[in-house]
């Protein structure tokens, strides 16, 4: 086996660029590249690794010794260690064994730039190319046009591995199956994205990807790389966008990973204060280093430039932006103004936001920032943090607070349906019902909802006919467009055999039927984010549960009246506000027979009369169904 040459990819622009905190195409440069080199063809690897005082390259192709393949060390101070290896190829299992300057602590570490990873428990990397063809150009093109925020955003949040399993042969599904059947699934159900909980490598599936080692790699759970660009491949040759989980915040401190990668505190913060996080047992990065803030930067936009994704959900941003988050008194130390905002972080944040919208101005990122944090999603040039959007974490939680009560003591609480309207337009917010709300103990949707099985799918029915019509765009977990009964778990494969009961058949009819008449009515998503696109007819009937509202879109002959009857109770002749003379028709009604409701409806057009009403010129009388929304239109 021949040993180590001496090459390099990396130019000095490349390396000041490092260094400065500025380089954000990294993955081009680090990792295990295939090259030919002097006519031998063979891999070049690069590591940064600055307190090492000697890296080689362990694999199957050296027996794992570490006598044979030793990296050269740069001239540069830039820490990166690199060489070009002959005869090894595509396939190959590698480690870096490190030797430190602090004590000769020795580490053997996975390549954080790999492109592919052993299938856990195994922890090796693996040399790895594909020259996969892409065939969705008619989507990069349009693009824009679908991630706009101005267009319909209704997201299916899944997790790959228990979405659908193979349960006679207890596995996952591949890639290459999914990209059959959740593709087909997600059409037919006319969502417009999917969001995939973290398909990067990670080695602990409790962790449902939530901590990462391999940063470049898609898992090796459900095939190779090229395999899951088949997999977005598809989505995109079907007009569906596909948003990646991303996992700044923290990582685990398995022992192939990032942590004390050279021996040294190199990618977590060495203050404890700083670098550990309590809840999780994890590291926290040094976003105060510079290479370290390439790194991270370079890892989001690989995902964006290598596999065509069309956004980031960002987790645990509030972990990241607080120096005091889960922290005790004593347990954190304030920045230099004396406040408890990480400043690193927020720099970070902007910078990342920056480089993404600059780069991909056609992609959306979304915080998942739990706090009032103001403008997580305002331009950076107003002093914003500059995500697209943001996860309405406040209506989650009321709104779900709310519909678990029995309906009689609804009007004691009519201010938790309400409130998010007080605060609706001060971010671009993203209303989750996410799988946190599905786990631990919390119940499924369904399982929330109080009553007999009846009142239980009308009440979900009108949760989600209230979400579709609240502004911000939607997010849904998987499971809960058909009602499933158990919390999820990410062993098992979702109940698909309830799908045989009539009550789910409607309910993802129902869902269906949401998404579709959403995508097709402006008024609901051409004004999501501003006070113009809403204004309310009545929020104060705690009395009757009764809350009523107009959406607005760009043109005012398209808005719709929005009534939510919020208990069991039919009424008929309910009287609402209108702002203009005509007659009003009903389009749309969650109370429909379709969807396993009791069938009450608004059959002919109803006139206005010059009646003033909830401060409005003109109303007119309405029934409205138990436990229902109903949409009208304007004729």
């Amino acid at each position: 086996m021949a040993h180590v040459k001496a090459h390099s990819l990396f130019t000095e622009f490349d390396i000041n660029l490092f260094k400065a905190g500025k380089h954000f195409r990294l993955y081009e440069k680090f990792g295990s590249h295939i090259i030919t080199l002097d006519g031998i063809e063979g891999t070049y690897f690069a590591v940064w690794a600055p307190s090492a005082k000697e890296v080689s390259v362990v694999g199957d192709f050296n027996y794992w010794t570490g006598d044979e393949h030793q990296l050269n060390v740069r001239w540069d101070s830039s820490g990166i260690w690199e060489g070009f290896i002959p005869f090894v190829g595509k396939g190959n299992l590698y480690k870096y064994k490190i030797v430190s300057h602090h004590h000769g602590v020795v580490t053997e570490k996975s390549d954080p730039y790999a492109r592919r990873c052993e299938h856990p428990p195994s922890t090796a990397s693996i040399v790895w190319e594909d020259n996969y063809g892409w065939k969705d150009t008619d989507w990069m093109k349009k693009r824009k046009k679908h991630n706009a925020l101005n267009a319909p955003y209704s997201v299916y949040e899944v997790h790959l591995g228990s979405w659908k399993k193979k349960v006679e042969e207890n596995r996952f599904m591949s890639y290459f199956e999914l990209a059959d059947e959740l593709v087909t699934y997600v059409k037919d159900m006319n969502f417009t994205h999917v969001e995939l909980m973290p398909i990067m490598e990670y080695p602990f599936d409790p962790s449902w990807g939530y901590q990462l080692t391999g940063y470049f790699a898609p898992t090796s759970r459900y095939g190779y790389p090229e395999e899951f660009k088949y997999l977005v491949d598809k989505l995109h040759q079907n007009d569906i966008g596909i948003i990646l989980d991303w996992v700044p915040s923290h990582f685990p401190e398995d022992a192939h990973g990032l942590g004390f990668f050279d021996g040294s505190h190199l990618y977590e913060h060495p203050d404890k204060r700083k670098g550990y996080h309590q809840d999780w047992k994890s590291l926290i990065f040094n976003y105060e280093r510079n290479e370290v803030r390439s790194f991270l930067i370079s890892n989001a936009i690989f995902w964006l430039d290598q596999y065509h994704a069309d956004g980031l959900r960002v987790d645990a941003v509030a972990s990241m932006l607080f120096l005091d988050y889960s922290r005790e008194d004593g347990e954190w130390e304030p920045n230099i103004y004396g406040g408890r905002e990480n400043l690193a972080v927020i720099s970070f944040l902007k910078e990342l936001n920056k480089e993404v919208y600059a780069s991909f101005p056609d992609v959306q990122t979304i915080a998942e920032e739990s706090t009032a944090f103001p403008m997580v999603s305002k331009p950076t040039d107003i002093g914003g943090l500059g995500f697209g959007m943001k996860w309405m974490m406040g209506w989650m939680h009321d709104t779900l607070e709310y519909f678990q009560k029995d309906p009689v003591y609804r009007k004691y609480h009519h201010n938790e349906i309400t409130f998010s309207l007080a605060y609706a337009f001060t971010e671009n917010f993203m209303l989750p019902l996410s799988h946190d709300e599905v786990v631990y103990g919390k119940n499924s949707i369904l399982g929330r909802m109080p009553g007999d099985e009846w009142q239980r799918f009308a009440n979900l029915r009108l949760l989600y006919g209230y979400m579709f019509t609240h502004p911000g765009t939607k997010l849904l977990f998987m499971g809960s467009e058909f009602g499933q009964y158990n919390e999820w778990d990410f062993q098992e494969s979702l109940d698909w055999n309830l799908l045989d009961f009539i009550p789910h058949q409607n309910l993802k009819k129902y869902y269906k039927a949401l998404n579709t008449f959403y995508r097709n009515t402006p008024a609901l998503y051409e004004k999501p984010f501003e006070g113009e696109g809403f204004e309310w007819i009545s929020y104060d009937d705690h009395e009757n549960s009764v809350i009523s509202y107009i959406r607005k879109g760009d043109n005012a002959e398209q808005n719709v009246v929005v009534i939510c009857n919020l208990t069991p109770s039919l009424r008929e002749d309910y009287r609402i506000g209108l702002p203009v003379y005509g007659k009003i028709n009903e389009v749309f009604n969650s109370d429909s027979t379709e969807f396993g409701g009791s069938g009450v409806s608004n059959k002919k057009p109803i006139k206005a009369v010059k009646k003033p009403w909830n401060g409005k010129s003109f109303s007119a009388k309405v029934t409205l169904p138990p436990l229902s929304v109903i949409i009208f239109e304007f004729l």
